[in-house]
């Protein structure tokens, strides 16, 4: 499900950040990109923490496995990575 207020109500900043992902990548910011931004102290900073710790954080496994898996399992949900 697709909010469609995720594609508003941003602070100029945060537009200026998605102009920049556009043109550096050549696609639109991704769904993720923009819920982690719509209300960062809410949700945004958070989410953001717990993912760096996941994913760069102490661990039996090699960021790159982390990786990997985190490639496989958005590829199995049908989900942008």
């Amino acid at each position: 499900m697709r909010l469609a207020v995720l594609n508003s109500g941003h602070t100029l900043g945060t537009k200026a950040l998605f102009a920049l992902i556009r043109v550096v990548s050549g696609h639109r910011a991704p769904d993720v990109v923009k819920t982690l931004k719509y209300r960062g102290e809410y949700w945004g900073t958070p989410m953001s923490e717990l993912f760096q710790e996941v994913m760069r954080g102490p661990s039996e496994w090699s960021i790159a496995e982390r990786e990997l898996m985190a490639a496989y399992v958005s590829k199995t949900n049908e989900c942008e990575f």
